[in-house]
């Protein structure tokens, strides 16, 4: 069981980079922004694959990201095409996108966190305070 999951798990690994490089270099169009793969799961028989994208907006609005994700999921069925070219496995899965907000949450307790620390240094260096 163990290799079967190290395989699936090789196999969404070498999605992700093919993945990466073919939206980066195929896909011409212009509404798509800069669009990361951060994950790929593949299901264990191969039929599926979730893949996980993040998209850099200059706002934060949430419009970006689902039209990158439309765009993506319309050109599935082409790059699941490009991946049969260039990964050698019997049946390529289905690719299904979906948005990674991980890093812009992690940014955002990031943004917390600094926060944090210069108000702490702010208390600690107020001169009208005591010890303690």
């Amino acid at each position: 069981m163990a290799k079967e999951y190290s395989r699936t798990q090789r196999i969404g690994d070498q999605i992700q980079r093919e993945l990466a490089r073919l939206i980066q270099r195929e896909i011409k169009d212009p509404r798509l922004a800069m669009v990361t793969v951060t994950a790929v799961e593949v299901s264990r028989d191969l039929a599926h694959a979730q893949v996980y994208v993040t998209v850099m907006a200059s706002d934060g609005s949430s419009q970006p990201v689902k039209e990158n994700l439309q765009i993506l999921q319309e050109a599935a069925g082409f790059l699941r095409m490009q991946l049969g070219r260039a990964i050698k496995v019997r049946t390529i899965p289905q690719l299904r996108f979906h948005y990674d907000a991980s890093i812009r949450r992690g940014a955002e307790l990031s943004a917390l966190i600094e926060r944090a620390v210069s108000e702490d240094r702010r208390h600690h260096q107020d001169p009208g305070r005591g010890e303690g």
